[in-house]
């Protein structure tokens, strides 16, 4: 499965950016956004940004990352 997630541009040079979702940190090229800058919150997909997102809508999806991840550490979880 693909899945493409919200980050934050922290460092930029060039087309090669540092970006930070939740507080994991990767690399990501901006080639295909070339007017991001620093503090961006785009959607990064096999390593590309590939669209610059609103910052709430980013919030949501982080939020909803955090409650998966939270029951998955759950021991009485029921699935279907």
């Amino acid at each position: 499965m693909c899945l493409a997630i919200p980050a934050r541009i922290v460092e930029l040079d060039e087309d090669r950016a540092t970006v930070d979702a939740m507080g994991n940190r990767f690399a990501a090229k901006t080639t295909l956004l070339p007017d991001v800058k620093l503090g961006d919150v785009v959607l990064v997909h096999a390593g590309f940004a590939i669209a610059r997102v609103d910052e709430e809508e980013a919030k949501k999806t982080w939020e909803l990352f955090a409650e998966i991840e939270n029951f998955e550490k759950t021991q009485n979880r029921v699935s279907g």
